[in-house]
């Protein structure tokens, strides 16, 4: 058995730590007077069934999520294996984030992007001062999935495809 290697825990150090733990990628998207704003979170928690909450963490440093949090709802995009160059776009800090993407609206100023393996619709409940980032909570009010799209992952400091297999059940 490998021992654990032990860093400081510095920025350098949680962003190590944090590559070991996969996650989901998230675009956040709303259009605001005609023009489409978007971001990317790979930090999106489901946080409560009842009532339905979700959560996801913006750095304070974002230029974006100022006028974001002005939509009357959000569309946040859990973006499927196949959307590499949508979460990177989405990500940028200049240019046009929406170049060579289908964007599908929904209630007030959500927008989704197409080809994604689930949509949820949502306003923002609330949002909560945490270090470097704002955590938003937010109410879903409608939601799709597709079945047949994989959720993409990331991982390690990159894209990567789950690998589904079955684990045996302890008892």
């Amino acid at each position: 058995m490998s021992e654990l290697d032990e860093i400081p825990a510095d920025g350098a150090g949680l962003r190590r730590a944090f590559a070991s733990f996969p996650s989901g990628v998230v675009g956040v998207c709303a259009d605001l007077g005609g023009t489409p704003y978007g971001l990317a979170v790979s930090t999106f928690v489901p946080v409560s069934l009842d009532p339905p909450l979700v959560s996801f963490c913006v750095q304070n440093s974002s230029t974006t999520w100022p006028r974001l949090s002005e939509a009357s709802h959000l569309g946040l995009s859990l973006l499927g294996t196949g959307q590499q160059d949508a979460a990177r776009s989405l990500a940028a800090r200049s240019g046009d984030r929406f170049a060579g993407l289908t964007l599908r609206h929904g209630a007030g100023h959500a927008v989704f992007v197409e080809g994604a393996s689930a949509w949820l619709e949502g306003t923002i409940e609330t949002q909560v001062p945490a270090g470097d980032h704002q955590v938003v909570i937010l109410r879903v009010h409608r939601l799709a999935t597709r079945a047949d799209v994989d959720p993409l992952v990331f991982h390690g400091s990159r894209f990567r495809r789950l690998h589904v297999e079955e684990l045996p059940t302890a008892v």
